[in-house]
């Protein structure tokens, strides 16, 4: 039982990590930010774990224009699913934490990273879906143009330029993705070296 037993240091990180997932579910995870000259104070929309914020509205208004569907919170299933995962993920760490236990260590992290690759796809697919999948009888139409955001980083759309970026709580999850892996990695190597 000794050798699935985890190190101090290991086990503040995995407390760390539970309390990061937790703070996540109440901070926004991604930011999108448009500039273009008639908005040159800019533009930002907000995800969270269970809502848009920000300036989406104007957003909404703008994206009419060129097909784009309307950002409304309620369509996305995610939103429901989402603080729950985040839960059950920080619940995992704190459990591997206080029970010293590497088995759980190492799930959560298989799971986690499975589900942060799995998060980001459906990101993608999300704003690949509202980039691609516009009205034929929008009032502004660019023959070939789609008005996909960057999954991460900068795009020009026409005379706006976005960004795309996670924001506190996607850089938790970022962060705790990373830790995880870390850790794994360095008590699955002392389990070796003691057995």
């Amino acid at each position: 039982m000794k050798n699935n037993s985890l190190t101090t240091l290991t086990r503040v990180l995995l407390l760390l990590c539970g309390i990061g997932l937790i703070i996540s579910i109440f901070t926004p995870i991604w930011s999108i930010y448009l500039s273009a000259p008639q908005y040159p104070e800019g533009l930002a929309m907000f995800l969270h774990a269970n809502k848009v914020s920000g300036e989406y509205e104007i957003i909404n208004g703008l994206n009419h224009y060129i097909g784009m569907k309307e950002i409304h919170a309620d369509e996305f299933w995610e939103f429901t699913f989402l603080p729950y995962a985040l839960g059950f993920f920080a619940l995992l760490c704190l459990l591997a934490a206080l029970l010293k236990n590497k088995t759980i260590l190492y799930s959560v992290t298989i799971l986690f990273l499975i589900f942060g690759i799995a998060f980001m796809g459906d990101f993608y697919y999300w704003l690949y879906d509202y980039g691609h999948n516009l009205d034929p009888n929008a009032a502004i139409i660019v023959p070939g143009m789609s008005y996909q955001p960057p999954l991460i980083g900068y795009k020009q759309l026409l005379n706006f330029e976005v960004w795309s970026y996670p924001n506190i709580g996607g850089g938790i999850m970022i962060g705790v993705a990373v830790i995880l892996l870390i850790l794994a990695i360095v008590e699955y190597r002392r389990a070796k070296k003691t057995v």
